[in-house]
């Protein structure tokens, strides 16, 4: 997120805010490549594996607000080639940074004023590092993968062979090795009698690791190496979500038989039903959980009808559902529509940001229309083809992300504690003038991470998993986004508050490594606080201090890291 301070660019008639838009996702979502001139690649980077090429590469995050440009960069062939760089990169003072799909908004990758002059490589994972196959696992099925296959390639090969994955981020541009770094989730819990599949999970993908290979030191031969950990070996528990503290070539996950899933969509549930405090009665999230137990919520900014999904297990196609043999079935979320564009062009370059309800109002209108006009609002087809609906090209926007661990009983109590700050707080900046957010609000409920998910005896608990158990009773995570435009002032300050409530409120919050968090008045990731005491005390200072020190043994000479992660992953 940036200081809040508006874009006045004026608009001739040959630039409309559409096409603004829709070239700004174009370029944020290809890195520019330049092949580097090889006597000028070998004068600035001598020695570097011959057979691996070098090109000049711009960095894009998800907004476009973390950038670099000219950036050294190579795409290695195989687990071979990724070692040679990494060893090189060592022998030379550089710091590798895997690149899948850089979707992502914090700067785990690379940070914010990084340039071209900086000791940086980046090492693109989805060009060739894509490989899939089937084998068997102790106990089940299991799918060998390399870490830049994307999550729409692996579950359309796992479909392919009658297997999937219980839920998975919506996003199927992520690479599976970017997924893993941060443990991605998608959304679902056990609806009421529901028996967990084998080979599935609840909790996020990181939770399915049977093994991985990383790149690692080897003290005995004072090098870099390739080593293969097994999900029962204590230092597994740190890469299993490693937040890009190394390079991962390869994993094998767990899986089991796919599942056909049913997608209704609604948006008749007032948010004050279904946010509701427990016991209110009504069509509350809770209901739909033990129904189904699978939904998201999208309450858009200023609006009283949140779009709830909800996802239940069909067997069968139910009568009044549409077949449905692809994914991304909501094509007027994916692609801006012009009402939507044109406010949203306005609000940047007129810094017109009282526009956020009737932002907030059109979003609804758009997404309740074309539910119908696109026979969106019930579908029905394998698991992969419902749960994976965002593409590159839909509206890209700041996030926050936060997960509230508590017992299944208490969902809707955290929800509804949630909602009615979040409502109390957006009231209180309109009525003087200030709208901090113009997205929406998205909540998730997922299970945690149990190790006996993933088959194995021993098996380790990722120690930096937002899902990893805490202790006590808490048995699921509540997961909580708030979305605004890039720019919108006064929205870290906003975010602030919020951020305040669910630690201060909730012993369980985490924060979502991959979104926004630690924001103080005017910035993000920058809150000593947050990151020195509160983020670590989340985990518990002995599973955080054995994740850095694990972390630290495997990498001792610091190649797999940027300033950000030096200054957030140090013992407490």
């Amino acid at each position: 997120m940036t200081d809040g301070s508006a874009n006045n660019k004026s608009w001739d008639d040959g630039w409309s805010r559409r096409g603004f838009l829709r070239s700004a996702a174009a370029l944020a979502a290809v890195p520019v490549l330049l092949a580097a001139d090889p006597a000028v690649a070998a004068a600035e980077l001598p020695g570097f594996p011959a057979d691996v090429a070098l090109y000049r590469s711009a960095y894009r995050n998800w907004v476009g607000e973390i950038t670099a440009d000219g950036l050294w960069a190579c795409a290695p062939a195989d687990a071979g080639e990724v070692l040679a760089v990494v060893d090189w990169a060592w022998r030379n003072a550089r710091r590798v940074r895997a690149r899948g799909s850089s979707h992502g908004w914090s700067p785990l990758t690379v940070t914010e004023k990084t340039t071209a002059d900086d000791k940086v490589l980046l090492v693109d994972t989805a060009t060739h590092l894509t490989g899939l196959s089937l084998e068997s696992g102790s106990g089940g099925s299991a799918v060998r993968a390399g870490t830049g296959v994307t999550l729409e390639a692996l579950l359309t090969f796992l479909e392919d062979h009658g297997l999937g994955l219980t839920a998975a981020p919506a996003p199927g541009d992520l690479t599976l090795g970017g997924a893993l770094a941060i443990d991605a989730h998608g959304t679902a819990v056990p609806a009421d009698g529901e028996e967990p599949l084998s080979g599935h999970t609840y909790g996020s993908l990181s939770n399915l690791v049977l093994s991985l290979t990383a790149v690692v030191w080897d003290e005995g031969t004072g090098t870099y190496v390739l080593r293969t950990f097994r999900r029962d070996e204590a230092d597994c528990a740190a890469l299993l979500t490693h937040l890009g503290r190394t390079l991962v070539t390869e994993v094998v996950l767990r899986v089991g038989a796919d599942s056909d899933l049913r997608c209704v969509s609604r948006t008749d549930i007032p948010a004050a039903e279904l946010f509701a405090a427990p016991g209110s009665g009504g069509r509350t999230l809770d209901t739909f959980l033990r129904r189904s137990g699978r939904i998201e919520a999208i309450w858009f900014a200023f609006t009283e009808y949140p779009w709830l999904k909800e996802w239940s297990v069909a067997p069968t196609r139910p009568l009044t559902s549409r077949h449905v043999t692809s994914p991304y079935n909501y094509p007027f979320s994916d692609n801006v529509p012009t009402v939507v564009a044109d406010l949203v062009g306005r609000m940047v370059s007129d810094a017109a940001w009282y526009l956020a309800p009737v932002l907030g109002n059109a979003q609804l209108d758009v997404a309740t229309a074309g539910l119908v006009t696109t026979l969106s609002a019930d579908i029905w087809g394998p698991s992969k083809n419902t749960l994976l609906y965002v593409r590159p090209t839909t509206l890209r926007i700041n996030a926050n992300g936060y997960a509230v661990l508590t017992e299944r009983a208490e969902v809707q109590r955290v929800v509804a504690e949630f909602a009615s700050f979040y409502r109390e707080r957006l009231t209180a900046y309109a009525a003087l003038g200030r709208f901090p957010v113009n997205g929406s609000v998205e909540i998730r409920v997922t299970g945690l991470d149990d190790p006996g998910d993933a088959g194995v005896a021993g098996a380790q608990v990722p120690l930096l998993s937002a899902l990893r158990p805490g202790g006590g009773a808490a048995d699921t995570a509540v997961w909580l986004d708030v979305l605004t435009l890039p720019g919108t002032p006064c929205a870290e300050a906003f975010l602030r508050e919020l951020e305040t409530f669910l630690f201060e409120r909730f012993e369980g919050t985490r924060v979502e490594w991959s979104k926004g968090w630690a924001y103080t008045e005017s910035g993000v990731w920058s809150d000593e606080e947050v990151i020195g005491t509160r983020i670590p005390g989340s985990f518990g200072g002995a599973v955080w201090n054995a994740a850095v020190d694990a972390l630290d043994r495997l990498d001792p000479h610091g190649v797999f890291g940027n300033g950000f992660l030096d200054g957030v992953l140090v013992r407490r």
